[in-house]
């Protein structure tokens, strides 16, 4: 090996040593306010892979991150400052020791949550293919993550595709608390990647430069197209699972001790790595490099404490990206009646035509065109890569598309049905919703998830959710509900036309509705309700197939002398309460109809809102028609108490009318 390149890695190593000790004597002194995961013991690990990496190449990280930023090329000061939680720091004060973000210089982020990293990493690879970019995408990840699922979706999609990423894991021999050896079938993780068609390899996780030789090659291999790696890294943290917890009940001092004898800063300095300790000349030159780490360090940590508090007023800021300077919608124009489905298609196919960067993802989205034609004939148009068949492994795709969003791309998860979506959870509720108020709004989320809704067609309990109402409880999603052709593709067009991540539930049963839709371009701005049939005497909020069967009942009543106005929020998350006050000032009454279950949900929130701001418009009570607070059930009699129907729209309406 080239000295120059033996002292960069040394020098590095040092960095992350130095900056890493001086934050435990930090937290000691009460300066690190939460959680501190050190890298104290790994450091040839993050120094050895990094060492190949560009400001192009991305790295997604773990909870012990502090080495992966720092190798990166975040400065000692940044993270300090974070940790600090002060406004200078790499997350601007919002993350701490488990969320560091540097996009400016490809830190993607760390996570809290053991497995997102490795699914993140092959969205990164996933849009440098479709791209053509000649990028890696790194994910490091401890031994625990590798008994996760999120393993072995990951590593799946990333074979099956051949994505340019590597997977590091930094087997330290816990996960927490508990040894590898008891939670691993199999405790060899790098041989596990002959499982999924890649090479894998165990190396000695304490030599950086067997490390630096097989990351490069690897990396290289990865480059050209040659598709991912497994390389495992065998270690050991040297210090607590985080500062200040107990060390020595799951593992003994004796052999902490011995493994301190193993350090690869130590390692680099002997003869082991063909370095001579008596070699003045480079010998001296580590030395240089450990004063100038300390003084760099030492003036972090001064720089950090001197850091100012971020200003409370901006505790709220990026929840949301800005909203978009295009026009969200044209003048009226000429209009034909085509399904709710053909309207949806239409804009996904217009926009796909407009941007190469958007690619949908799904089971059977491709040459079948999706369950509900949601795709028909757009793979013969753009391809498998923007196209894309995937397997069953909703987390996995779902946590791809959020690394995608990071790296530049738009995704479009076609869920089939959203009862599937919560295979995903975790994944869109602590990673899509909140990525881009962790990064302080320097990284955008632009994912679509989509999926049918609603009871109907005897499809029983996996396959008739609704959830609207759970995602809008979430900071950060858009939840979009239509009811009607036009509105499906005007709110579709917006979706693939912002930055945030955007929940588009459709209801099964009104995917056949035809109504009036514009030619041409247009978008419905997220949080603006819309009036379906003005009215005088009671006001009936409703979303998707709500909306039609109170349609259906209108004229009934009208006859009888009752005015029905119908409000359709068409968003659930944002939500326009101002359009459902205005109708209430008018008719003094408020029905809202709802399929999910009364508790805890859409018509709840919209009751306590209009309670809270417009009561006394009232000349009534609040009353609610909600589904019934029970799984859904096959049998088409069973079936059909679960939802409110019209006869019960009409009665409830005629009883608020008598209060």
């Amino acid at each position: 090996m080239e000295r120059e390149t033996l002292l960069r890695l040394y020098r590095t190593m040092q960095i992350i040593r130095q900056t890493e000790e001086e934050l435990a004597r930090c937290h000691q002194r009460g300066l690190v306010l939460g959680a501190c995961h050190t890298y104290v013991g790994e450091e040839a690990i993050a120094s050895g892979v990094c060492a190949h990496l560009s400001e192009h190449d991305v790295v997604f990280s773990t909870h012990r991150g502090h080495g992966h930023a720092l190798a990166k090329g975040a400065h000692p000061r940044e993270l300090m400052a974070e940790l600090f939680g002060r406004e200078t720091g790499l997350s601007r004060g919002r993350g701490g020791s488990m969320h560091l973000f540097s996009p400016e210089i490809g830190m993607m982020g760390t996570s809290g949550i053991v497995g997102p990293c490795i699914l993140q990493a092959c969205g990164g690879g996933y849009s440098f293919k479709l791209m053509k970019l000649p990028h890696v995408a790194v994910a490091f990840f401890g031994d625990g993550a590798s008994n996760n699922g999120a393993f072995h979706e990951g590593l799946n999609m990333a074979a099956i595709w051949k994505l340019p990423v590597l997977f590091v894991c930094e087997n330290n021999q816990f996960a927490t608390e508990v040894p590898n050896a008891y939670a691993a079938g199999n405790p060899s993780v790098g041989s596990r990647g002959a499982s999924y068609g890649m090479p894998g390899f165990e190396l000695d996780g304490n030599d950086v430069l067997e490390i630096h030789r097989v990351a490069g090659e690897a990396i290289a291999r990865a480059r050209a197209g040659g598709g991912p790696t497994l390389i495992e890294c065998k270690t050991y943290r040297t210090r607590a699972h985080a500062e200040g917890m107990g060390d020595f009940t799951y593992r003994t001092r004796e052999d902490v001790e011995a493994w301190k004898k193993k350090c690869p800063i130590t390692r680099v300095r002997s003869a082991e790595c063909g370095v001579r300790s008596e070699d003045k000349p480079i010998a001296e030159q580590f030395d240089e490099i450990d004063r100038e780490v300390k003084v760099m360090v030492q003036e972090s940590r001064e720089f950090a404490e001197k850091s100012p508090w971020p200003d409370p007023n901006s505790a709220t800021n990026h929840v949301y990206s800005a909203p978009a300077s295009r026009p969200l919608s044209l003048a009226p124009r000429p209009s034909r009646e085509i399904t709710y489905s053909q309207a949806t298609h239409e804009a996904l196919s217009e926009e796909m035509a407009k941007n190469p960067r958007i690619f949908v993802m799904g089971e059977g989205i491709g040459v079948r065109g999706g369950n509900f034609k949601t795709t028909d004939g757009l793979f013969q148009k753009y391809g498998a890569e923007r196209l894309c068949d995937t397997p069953i492994c909703e987390r996995g795709f779902v946590g791809l598309a959020c690394g995608a969003a990071m790296t530049g791309t738009r995704p479009i998860i076609d869920f089939m049905f959203a009862d599937f979506v919560m295979d995903s959870v975790g994944e869109i509720v602590n990673q899509i919703a909140k990525m881009q108020y962790m990064s302080s709004g320097r990284l955008k989320m632009p994912v679509l998830l989509r999926g049918c809704i609603g009871i109907g067609h005897s499809a029983a309990t996996h396959h008739s959710g609704s959830y609207y109402a759970m995602y809008a409880q979430v900071p950060g999603l858009r939840v979009v509900v239509p009811s009607m052709p036009t509105d499906a593709k005007g709110l579709l067009k917006r979706a693939l036309n912002c930055d945030d991540p955007v929940l588009f539930l459709e209801h099964r049963e009104i995917l056949q509705v035809k109504g009036p839709v514009p030619e041409g371009d247009y978008e419905i701005e997220f949080g603006k309700a819309s009036v379906v049939r003005e009215g005088r005497d009671v006001t009936v909020v409703a979303l998707a197939r709500m909306v039609h069967l109170t349609l259906s009942v209108c004229d009934e009543l009208e006859r009888e002398g009752i005015s029905v106005e119908i409000v359709d929020p068409r968003t659930v998350s944002p939500l326009d309460t101002e359009t459902i006050l205005q109708s209430v000032a008018k008719t003094g009454r408020l029905l809202i109809v709802d399929e999910p279950p009364a508790p805890c949900g859409f018509a709840a929130e919209i009751a306590a809102r209009i309670v809270a701001e417009g009561f006394d418009s009232l000349d009534a009570p609040i009353r609610r028609l909600t589904g019934a607070f029970c799984p859904t059930p096959y049998s088409p009699p069973l079936e059909a108490v679960m939802v409110p129907q019209p006869k019960q729209i009409a009665d409830a309406v005629r009883s608020l009318m008598s209060e």
